[in-house]
């Protein structure tokens, strides 16, 4: 059975993309002859970062614990409103937004609930605008 320390090396680039994604760090400790991790992921896309290191070190996950669950205050915080203009498409929107017209489905994603298909927005629209 590893040690916490041998586990910790072993998912030292996982902590990294806890650090570099800002998740706050509840708890790192062992139980049950595992790594348990526990952190608050300010987003979906940070918290499916670190899943996909713990992946990439060890697909089985079978020596590790992780719950990253969202806060949900920091993303609704995290959301802007956009209103339609006459001649705007969800491309031109996520280039003013992101600086690339090719994350316009991140618009679209977040917006499922009024819009049907990216081709068809109207003027006069309110659009959430998801943090970059």
């Amino acid at each position: 059975m590893a040690s916490f320390e041998e586990l910790k090396a072993k998912y030292q680039s996982v902590l990294q993309v806890v650090q570099d994604k800002k998740i706050q760090m509840a708890n790192l400790h062992m139980q049950d002859g595992k790594i348990f991790m526990k952190g608050t992921a300010p987003s979906l896309a940070a918290a499916n970062a670190v899943w996909d290191e713990l992946k990439r070190v060890n697909p089985q996950l079978d020596d590790v614990i992780a719950e990253f669950p969202v806060d949900t205050n920091a993303q609704a915080a995290s959301v802007q409103s956009y209103t339609v203009k006459a001649g705007d498409t969800l491309s031109k929107i996520s280039k003013q937004f992101y600086g690339n017209a090719n994350d316009y489905m991140r618009i679209f994603e977040a917006n499922r609930d009024t819009l049907q298909d990216p081709d068809k927005i109207k003027p006069g629209q309110e659009l959430k605008i998801p943090a970059a």
